[in-house]
């Protein structure tokens, strides 16, 4: 073969040969500095085959992956990327698919957890069919951008949620940024604020301070210091503040506190504490500050007066000193420790042998951990407390005794007290009755005349008058009242007395002694008509014989009238004198039964039906029969001649009870009034035209003697009816026995 080569084709061959041995030294140069590049690199190269599969890796990528390069090889990719969303790996994949070169960063977990961030940069088929891949570990530096980012987070939270105002500012005092608690304190936007600057807030008295701390600022970098700002409204708000330098851009940061209510209240508590030295000083009660061991540590002027020894000598003593230690004192002591404060009262014996009762609140710790005790000296008081106390008791006892209501009142007439007779005067209780107006405890149709009552006391600081309440059994009552303006200052007294008894005595009085003067009366009266009365009817009856013409209409008439004179002088011989009498038990029923048929002619023609209802086996009734009767006859007379009309007369006759039987005739008349029914039975009074009264005053003679009572009730357009109450058994009166003796 090499005969077959001419001389300058071996020349060329060999020349080829030397330069493809040159280009080889050269290519293996320039790959021995490649491979010292991808060996020394700092970043991660990795060569991946289609599948993903690291084919060739340098030592910086074992670093990253912290493994051997043996064990590398042959490794997926995807085996290192558990964090990464799949969305986000179809993205990555289709971007280098698409553009050949992709750039990002991924989160890749190891084999023993430890997880990195990595920078990387992919290159498609950079090698035939092998991918390239670059990476770097950004770990450190994306933790202290998520340091800073969190720690600006931080601060922007604490500058926005402070509760202290945060200012941020320039070398001059303007305002970079402020926070919203200093917005509140100073009552501006923080867009008006960022305007502004501190020396348009710092009050002038403070002026030079802020200089100085701009100086201290600048020259040390930091600064404390007490501001006061006027605000825009004229108001003043004190803070304390912290300046700093360099700490936001190069810009300055104060923290401010509004001190504003600290400052006052430290004005205050001072103020106080001067008050409190004058009112220690000036007080007149005793004030000990003494310790746990009982020595006092101070005392005020009164005390030395009240202890009866001048102030050096009484703050060497103990105040256990001016007491007995005996049961009452160790309880006092008990409960001050327990409870922490006490008040009671102690006898103490001061130096000069005398024994005062003081009055004493003590607390524990009130001024540096001592305790403070004020005492009164209330031996006096106690003597005065006693006295009036016994006075007070005196006064109750006559109150709640007296037989007369008592009944005081303040202002506004409301009740303070009431005695046990007024409560029964107005049917109530004491609790029911105080606090109220006693004006309401008066019946209404009373208070007319009781507004009358009051405005006398007014002017002329007293009242008499007279009213009538009803009981609870509907009895009326006459009260006598008696007003005072004011016993003492602001207190009123109204005196009320049940006069009923006596009202009624004096009315029994007065119809007695009418009675007697009717009597005298009556028999004089009778004595001297009666006589020529007789010869007036003898004549009459006379000249009735012999006139012949017919003139008898008018003896009739004559004759008539005769007779109703000579029954009203029998009525008033009854009043005269006592009537001879025999009392003896009769039936009541039966002498009712007689009158009414006497009557009952009388009746029909006034279209008057009488009925009777008398109730069964009645006992027998100890009286006088025909005196009985004359009271029913005028009684019943009374009930037909009310009824000119007609009607109905209910009679009924009732056992009471043991003692009693009660006989009740009602019509169904006009009615009498009640002022009226009191009048009955008094000489002349009567409701009917031509009646002379005299009927139903003997009536209640009758009743009276027989001791029975005769009570009415009556309602006008109603009717009336007429009770009458008899005893069953008489009992024989002084007079009664006398007389029949001298039988």
């Amino acid at each position: 073969m090499n005969n077959s080569l001419s001389s300058s084709e071996k020349q060329e061959l060999m020349i080829n040969v030397k330069s493809l041995e040159e280009e080889n030294r050269r290519l293996k140069e320039q790959l021995s500095g490649y491979a010292i590049i991808f060996e020394r690199s700092l970043d991660a190269i990795i060569i991946f085959d289609k599948n993903g599969e690291f084919i060739e890796v340098n030592e910086a990528a074992c670093h990253l992956f912290e493994m051997e390069k043996e064990e590398l090889i042959g490794k997926r990719f995807q085996l290192f990327l558990d964090l990464v969303p799949p969305d986000i790996l179809m993205f990555q994949q289709s971007m280098l698919q698409k553009f050949g070169s992709f750039s990002d960063e991924l989160l890749i977990k190891l084999r023993d957890g430890k997880i990195k961030h990595i920078e990387f940069s992919m290159k498609k088929d950079a090698f035939n069919c092998f991918d390239l891949a670059i990476m770097r570990d950004i770990s450190a530096r994306k933790a202290l951008e998520r340091e800073r980012i969190i720690n600006e987070f931080l601060f922007k939270d604490v500058f926005n949620r402070a509760v202290d105002s945060i200012v941020i500012f320039d070398e001059f005092g303007r305002f970079i940024d402020v926070n919203p608690a200093f917005c509140m304190s100073l009552n501006l936007e923080k867009e008006k604020l960022l305007h502004l600057s501190f020396q348009q807030f710092v009050a002038r008295q403070c002026k030079d301070d802020f200089v100085q701390l701009l100086v201290e600022l600048k020259e040390k970098g930091t600064a404390k210091g007490e501001l006061s700002f006027i605000r825009f409204d004229g108001t003043v708000k004190m803070f304390e503040l912290t300046m700093t330098s360099n700490v936001y851009s190069g810009f300055y940061m104060a923290i401010m506190r509004d001190v504003t209510e600290k400052k006052n209240m430290e004005i205050k508590l001072q103020k106080s504490e001067e008050r409190f030295r004058a009112i220690f000083e000036q007080a007149h009660e005793a004030i000990l500050i003494w310790n746990d061991n009982g020595h006092i540590v101070n005392a005020n002027p009164a005390a030395s007066r009240t202890f009866e020894l001048p102030l050096n000598l009484l703050v060497r003593r103990n105040l256990l000193d001016f007491i007995d230690y005996d049961e009452k004192v160790r309880h006092v002591l008990e409960q001050f420790r327990k409870m922490g404060e006490i008040r009671d009262e102690l006898t103490f014996h001061m130096p000069n042998g005398e024994d005062k009762q003081l009055e004493f609140t003590m607390k524990q710790g009130v001024i540096d951990g001592y305790h403070l005790a004020i005492f009164r000296n209330v031996t006096e008081r106690g003597k005065m407390e006693k006295e009036l106390q016994e006075s007070e008791q005196k006064f109750r006892s006559i109150f709640d005794h007296s037989m007369n209501g008592i009944l005081l009142w303040g202002e506004g007439y409301r009740i303070l007290d009431v005695n046990p007779i007024a409560c029964d005067i107005f049917q109530t209780t004491k609790q029911q009755l105080l606090a109220e107006s006693f004006i309401k405890c008066i019946p209404e149709k009373e208070r007319k005349v009781f507004y009358k009552l009051i405005r006398q006391s007014e002017q002329s600081g007293e009242a008499y008058g007279e009213m009538t309440v009803l009981t609870k059994e509907g009895v009326q009552r006459m009260i006598e009242i008696s007003l005072k303006k004011e016993i003492i200052a602001g207190v009123g007294m109204m005196m009320l007395r049940d006069v009923t008894e006596k009202k009624e005595l004096e009315w029994q009085l007065r119809k007695s002694d009418t009675l007697n003067v009717v009597g005298e009366l009556a028999a004089g009266i009778a004595h001297e008509i009666r006589n020529p009365m007789t010869a007036l009817k003898g004549f009459i009856q006379l000249l009735q014989g012999s006139i012949k013409e017919d003139y008898s209409m008018y003896f009739n008439v004559i004759m008539s009238e005769l007779k109703r004179i000579e029954s009203i002088i029998t009525e008033f011989l009854v009043l005269a004198k006592p009537q001879a009498v025999q009392y003896k038990q009769n039936d009541i029923c039966k002498i009712m039964k007689d009158t009414i048929d006497l009557i009952s002619a009388q009746a029909m023609m006034h279209s008057v039906q009488i009925i009777a209802d008398f109730e069964e086996q009645l006992p027998p009734l100890y009286c006088e029969p025909n005196q009985l009767k004359q009271v029913f006859i005028n009684i019943l007379k009374n009930a037909i001649e009310v009824m000119p009309k007609g009607g109905d007369v209910h009679v009924r006759i009732r056992k009471l009870d043991s003692d009693y039987i009660r006989i009740s005739v009602t019509d169904q008349g006009c009615g009498i009034p009640q002022d009226k029914i009191k009048k009955l039975g008094e000489p002349f009074y009567t409701t009917k035209e031509r009646g002379t009264g005299l009927g139903l005053m003997v009536s209640y003679k009758i009743i009276e003697e027989h001791q029975g009572k005769i009570d009415v009730e009556s309602e006008v357009g109603a009717g009336t009816t007429f009770h009458i109450t008899l005893p069953i058994k008489r009992v024989e009166t002084e007079y009664e026995e006398e007389r029949v003796h001298s039988l």
